[in-house]
């Protein structure tokens, strides 16, 4: 049994040093979603302002990318909440073609399918900037993907923007 382990382990380490078995990020394994969160613009450029006319609100944001290379989706009750649960849920039909992606944004405005936006309806900041938890629920309930991030351990250029999938 000892024997048969260690050339498991003998035969593992040689994949991983030939670079032949790559580390998959925990959340793109652990969900079989194609619809992923791809990114957020956590910090609005400039002070923060949550004037419903005139504020930065828009200026956050998730992005939220259909992966298939295949399958267009629609996110109509597809839910988007942060770790203290604030949450937005699509209502309206918004297709998303393979490859394609939508940025849901804070602030006021209309969903467009063109222009590949979607408002949160709400002029007040979601995402903290200090570091929170951005969940994807799909129509079903079940989770769709889910991503934490710290400005010290995600943002090392410091711009606001953190990258999730590629």
């Amino acid at each position: 049994m000892r024997g048969r382990a260690a050339v498991a382990i003998a035969a593992g380490s040689a994949l991983v040093a030939t670079g032949l078995l790559a580390a998959t990020p925990a959340s793109a394994a652990e969900y079989s979603s194609a619809l992923k969160i791809s990114g957020v613009n956590y910090d609005a450029p400039g002070k923060d302002d949550n004037r419903r006319y005139g504020g930065n609100t828009y200026k956050e944001y998730v992005k939220i990318k259909n992966f298939s290379r295949s399958s267009t989706v629609n996110l109509k009750g597809y839910v988007v909440k942060d770790a203290a649960g604030h949450s937005y849920k699509f209502t309206k039909n918004h297709y998303l073609q393979p490859g394609d992606y939508v940025k849901l944004r804070g602030g006021y405005g209309t969903e467009s399918d063109g222009k590949n936006v979607a408002y949160r309806n709400n002029a007040n900041f979601i995402w903290n900037n200090g570091g929170d938890t951005i969940y994807l629920y799909k129509p079903s309930k079940s989770r769709a993907d889910v991503h934490a991030y710290t400005k010290s351990r995600n943002d090392r250029d410091g711009n606001g923007y953190v990258t999730f999938h590629r």
